[in-house]
Order: C-alpha cells, then structure tokens, then sequence
C-alpha cells in the first residue's frame, strides 16, 4: 500500500535520513516531459520543472522526518515515487508528537510560497516577454507548490490534511476513536475523488482514490486494534524507556524459543516455560525495544549467547 524500499534506488543519506527513489519515477518523468513539450522552446525547461518538483517533494518529505525526529520519534527512510513521497515517521504515541510530525510537511509549501509568488509577481511586469521559458518555469513551479498544498490539506486520509484531523480529534476522544472517524472521512474523499476522476477521465486521479482506499482500509483496521489494545489493564511501575507508556499486563509476548505466550514483566524478560531470557522487550505502543531494566526494574543478568539466540517477539 506504500512504497518500499523493493524495487527503488537509494540516491544518499542525509542527517540519518536514506532517501530512495523508485523505478516507476523515471517512466513517469519521461512520459510528463514529452507531454509537456510544446510549454517551453526547449525540453531542457521541462527537465528543470520536473527536477523542480522532485525537490519540492523532497523539501516536504524531509520536513515531515526532521519534525519527528524533533519530538522524539523515529525517522530514518522516505521513498519518491510518481504518486508523489513516503517519510516513514513514527512519533511517540502522542497527539501533539504526531500533529507536529504531519504539519511539518505543508508547513514548506507555505514558506515557499511567498518567495514563488513573489517572482511570478516580478515577472509579470516585464519578464514574461524578456524571458517567457524563465517565466513560464517560475509560474509553473509555483503553481504545482500551491497545488501540493491544497491537496495534501485535504481532509482525507492518510493526506496530510486527514492526519491533521485525526490527531486535532485525538485530543478529544482517543487515538483508536480518532483515527476511525479520519478513516471514515477518507471513505468519503475516495468516493468524491473516484467520480472527480471518472468525470475527468484520468487516470492519475484514479490511482490516488485507489491509493487512498487501501491505506484508509488499513487504518481502519490499524483502528480496531487501537480500540481493542486500549481495554487491556496497564502495569503500574513500568514505563517505556521511549515513549514513557506503561506496558499492557497479560500474556501478550511469545517466546522465540517455545512459542508459547507470557508477561514479560511478571516473569522479568524470562520465559516461564522454557527458561528463554530476552535482552530486551519491545513496547507495543511505540515500537521501540529497550532493555526490561530500562523500563523501571531490575533485571537478572543474561548471558551472551542467549543474548544473541533469542528475542522477543510480538504474540
């Protein structure tokens, strides 16, 4: 339903950052260039333009992964693909963690902007018959900047907009009641958008609802599990190291060696029925694996061999 890392080239790394682009980006840079010929007296114009809104994109993926990490979270992959970009953020499991990770990527478009306008304002008093490909490029990319905006501010998720939405009404009634109701509003959007896209008879708006549909299926489903996880009694005394949620109480881990179910923290990262010994323990709020001393115990010491046989895995 995302883009991974399967079947795209990794281009660098930056403040940690891996950025892959995918292979399909290239049929569709070229295929966008050809169809747009006639804008520009030469075709070196419309490579800039689409080299342009690579890193428009790019500017915004980035402010999505570098705000995350700013509040805590995990950031450390964004894939390019024709359908636009993917910063793989995971912010602690918090409203406003989360509402300043998603803002951060409109949040460009808006500072860039006012420069853009301000040239195609400048160029409209004499440039666009001096210097009409240079004008046409300024008003071009300006236009796809205000576009990107308007439509990832769509009140539809997994956009932007519909994230926004989801973690402004997380405040109010939940995480899991909070993303059902942003999956919902997405249902709606994909119906809005699959008419838009047959009144128009394109294509491209037809992949995004596609897009959209499966990932607002998924978070409908990621939505029941949140609802279902939030019933589950907490243990007292214990805290993520990275998220600082306390750990469900239950049999919710499975040992790796016998496959049977325990509560690590009933039994201090040691499988009652095998003897297994785990160098750390995931939370399932964040994702994030700690060592189970980290989390507000003591803990016996584990060997090196069993620190490298065995790990915890999720029930």
């Amino acid at each position: 339903m995302l883009p991974t890392q399967q079947g795209s080239i990794r281009l660098f790394r930056f403040a940690g950052i891996n950025l892959f682009l995918h292979w399909s980006w290239f049929l569709v840079a070229v295929y966008e260039i050809n169809n747009r010929r006639t804008d520009y007296s030469s075709v070196m114009w419309n490579i800039l333009e689409y080299l342009a809104l690579f890193f428009i994109i790019l500017l915004h993926e980035f402010g999505h992964a570098l705000a995350c990490r700013q509040v805590g979270g995990t950031a450390n992959q964004i894939v390019l693909w024709p359908l636009g970009g993917v910063a793989y953020v995971s912010p602690p499991p918090r409203p406003g963690a989360t509402l300043w990770s998603i803002a951060a990527g409109p949040l460009v478009n808006v500072v860039l902007a006012p420069p853009l306008t301000f040239l195609v304002v400048l160029g409209s008093t004499g440039g666009a018959d001096s210097m009409p490909n240079a004008y046409a490029f300024v008003r071009a990319i300006c236009f796809v900047n205000y576009g990107l905006l308007i439509f990832n501010l769509l009140p539809v998720y997994p956009l932007d907009g519909g994230q926004i939405v989801r973690a402004l009404l997380w405040f109010a009634i939940g995480r899991a009641r909070s993303l059902m109701v942003a999956t919902v509003i997405g249902f709606i959007g994909v119906a809005a958008l699959a008419v838009f896209a047959l009144w128009l008879r394109s294509f491209w708006i037809g992949l995004v609802a596609v897009f959209i549909l499966l990932n607002c299926w998924r978070g409908l489903v990621q939505a029941r599990l949140l609802a279902r996880a939030d019933k589950l009694p907490r243990r007292p005394g214990f805290a993520c190291p990275s998220c600082k949620a306390p750990p469900f109480r239950g049999p919710i881990w499975r040992c790796a060696k016998c496959l049977k179910a325990f509560d690590t923290f009933e039994s201090m990262a040691t499988c009652p029925h095998c003897g297994a010994q785990f160098p750390v323990t995931q939370c399932f709020e964040c994702g994030k694996s700690n060592p189970i001393s980290d989390w507000g115990a003591p803990v016996p010491a584990v060997s090196a061999s069993l620190r490298s046989d065995f790990n915890s895995t999720v029930a």
